[in-house]
């Protein structure tokens, strides 16, 4: 490190004592923020010149977002960090912190919003999109404000959060700095060129003071800094330090040992549950119950011979990647996505071919029929039923985004659990169309062998979904089949904290012999005292189908007794039904017992939500 780097010792020492041990959005903040720094040092074009921060002079910046698993609020604090180096005062705000009688008064506006399950906003945004898009919203003449919208372009309503912000603040009378961004799953190259515009296009406003060379605490040193000690460095510790503990990503993952993984769901069941535990052991790495396991995952090595074989392109053939080279087959196993269909897909394979048939399915108006063909179906399925002739790697590649880590709900507590992660699985096997299909991530999980093997994993933290901070707020937990598997990281960490609280658990599954899903632990946490309800759905044991949603209703007393004694209430699984159902059946019983109009038994729920006592981790 001394040999190449411009720091002395003693500033190699504090910069190592920074770094370890940072969080992952920590890090994010600091690689942002020294960002901003270097581009600003850059941009003066004088030796030690910095631009201006928090100068009084300074134009007002507000950042908003709504985020649920942490992403975009994870850009939009790298934003302005960014904007701070480069002279702005800036506010950044959840947006459901955020006032609405601010918005007239907040001229410059940067805006990066998730879009969740059929098209809608995070829960956090929900009151802010209703307000805007209401009658009260206010004219918006005089105001500059840019959007970034991530989503996920396998979903038919693609960023379609982020479009509804932009389309209502224009419309509102509020003109756009930069043009909206669209960001898919990969959204770190996308997300960063929409900060530089946006920020770029904000200095071009107003000219930005710059402060004088004796005000600056830092010179050309600064830049030397950045030039050679890179923020990639910072990004996996001081490397070259020995008192710097590795610093793991998505892109930089731990390879976690396999310590345990053992089939959950009873001989006969229709489905197959894997719970997995994994050593953390010299990693450093920490998280709380609520947070998610990032697994770096690949693509079936037969999955990806068949389709190289059915392009008839050679796999050792070389590809460059977003960040490196590899060979095609390499490529197709760890690098791109080769199974999730996306519109965005097809649209550019059928650039490449001369399908009539395809190009019919993608036409307005087919929107339905498109959906029909989406489901069940993967690309192999595609490049066999409208082969392209003479296909180029390079041609093919383009058409693929890149392969995402898959997050599974932590089943653990770090408290009762020391240097060890557990997961709940359940791997996705079926037949569709004359083929086999698996699971990428869950069935390379679900065959994991003990002996020796390793997964790569990092912390996704997930600063929506957490315990309440007083232990004796009572908990009310819903989670039908995987998506126990938090409740589980709950209970266990109130148990290992002495919480006096009261822990109310509604589980489902298809039956009760073979799916009730760590049985003998929430049997043992009711007798323990440590479990104070449970309320139970097999759907598939009784002639009418009953599920959690129907527990809750028939619990609906008793349920509104709690919520009225402060209890927080949580529910994770599927989006599209449960979560749903779930919320509706929550309205209806406030109405009900609390002897409330469904309106006002609605604003109660919403009221819970902006309390952070009605959370929710829903796919």
């Amino acid at each position: 490190m001394q040999e190449t780097s411009p720091l002395n010792l003693q500033q190699v020492q504090l910069l190592s004592q920074l770094v370890d041990g940072l969080s992952a959005e920590q890090m994010a903040w600091v690689r942002g923020f020294l960002a901003g720094i270097n581009h600003s040092v850059r941009q003066v074009g004088q030796p030690g010149a910095v631009a201006a921060t928090g100068n009084a002079s300074a134009p007002q910046l507000t950042i908003l977002y709504g985020s649920q698993t942490g992403h975009a609020q994870e850009v939009a604090e790298q934003a302005k960090a960014r904007a701070t180096a480069a002279g702005f005062k800036v506010e950044l705000f959840a947006m459901g912190d955020y006032k609405s009688s601010r918005l007239k008064h907040d001229k410059l506006l940067l805006v990066a919003v998730s879009t969740q399950g059929e098209g809608e906003p995070p829960d956090d945004a929900r009151d802010f999109y209703d307000f805007l898009h209401s009658d009260n919203a206010p004219r918006l003449d005089g105001t500059r404000f840019a959007v970034l919208g991530l989503g996920d372009s396998s979903y038919e309503k693609f960023c379609q959060a982020g479009k509804d912000f932009d389309t209502r603040l224009a419309a509102l009378g509020a003109e756009r700095l930069v043009s909206r961004v669209d960001s898919d799953v990969d959204y770190d190259t996308p997300a960063e060129r929409w900060i530089d515009d946006a920020i770029e296009t904000l200095k071009l406003l107003k000219p930005l003071k710059q402060a004088a060379a004796s005000q600056a605490s830092t010179t050309g040193a600064a830049a030397n800094l950045m030039d050679s000690f890179t923020l990639a460095a910072l990004a996996g510790g001081v490397g070259a330090t020995a008192t710097a503990e590795p610093h793991y990503s998505r892109k930089s993952p731990f390879d976690a040992p396999v310590l345990e993984n053992i089939t959950l769901s009873g001989r006969g069941s229709s489905k197959e549950v894997h719970h997995l535990e994994l050593s953390l052991e010299g990693s450093g790495l920490t998280y709380e119950p609520g947070d998610a396991l990032g697994v770096v995952v690949k693509n079936d090595a037969s999955l990806v011979d068949e389709l190289i074989d059915t392009l008839a392109l050679d796999p050792q053939a070389t590809t460059t990647t977003h960040d490196r080279t590899l060979s095609l087959r390499d490529a197709f196993l760890g690098a791109y996505d080769i199974t999730t269909l996306s519109r965005a897909f097809l649209e550019k394979y059928a650039a490449l071919t001369d399908s009539t048939e395809l190009r019919t399915l993608l036409s307005a108006g087919n929107e339905a029929a498109l959906r029909d063909y989406l489901h069940g179906r993967d690309v192999l399925d595609v490049v066999r039923q409208f082969p392209a002739r003479k296909l180029k790697a390079a041609e093919f590649v383009g058409t693929l985004r890149t392969l995402q880590p898959r997050l599974y709900s932590i089943a653990s507590s770090l408290a009762a659990n020391p240097a060890a992660v557990h997961i709940t699985v359940g791997a996705v096997r079926y037949d569709s169309h004359g083929r086999a299909r698996r699971g990428v991530a869950s069935t390379y999980l679900a065959d994991l062998d003990r002996t020796g093997a390793s997964v790569p994993v990092y912390i996704e933290a997930n600063r929506n979904f957490k315990l309440p901070q007083d232990g004796h707020a009572p908990v009310i937990m819903i989670g039908p089949g995987t998506g126990i598997a938090p409740f589980r990281a709950f209970v266990e960490e109130r148990q290992a904290l002495d919480a006096p609280g009261k822990n109310w658990l509604f589980f489902g599954d298809r039956n009760f012999r073979t799916d009730f899903l760590y049985q003998r632990e929430w049997q043992r946490y009711v007798k323990d005292g440590v479990l104070t309800k449970i309320d139970l759905a097999f759907s598939r044991d009784t002639e009418d189908k009953v599920y959690v949603q129907h527990r809750l209703r028939e619990q609906g007393k008793a349920v509104y007794e709690w919520l009225q004694e402060g209890a927080h209430l949580y529910v994770c699984g599927d989006a599209e039904h449960m979560a749903r159902d779930v919320h509706t059946a929550l309205i209806d019983v406030i109405a009900q017992h609390g002897d409330l109009s469904q309106e006002a038994a609605a604003e109660y729920v919403k009221t819970l939500q902006r309390e952070k006592r009605y959370q929710r981790d829903v796919y």
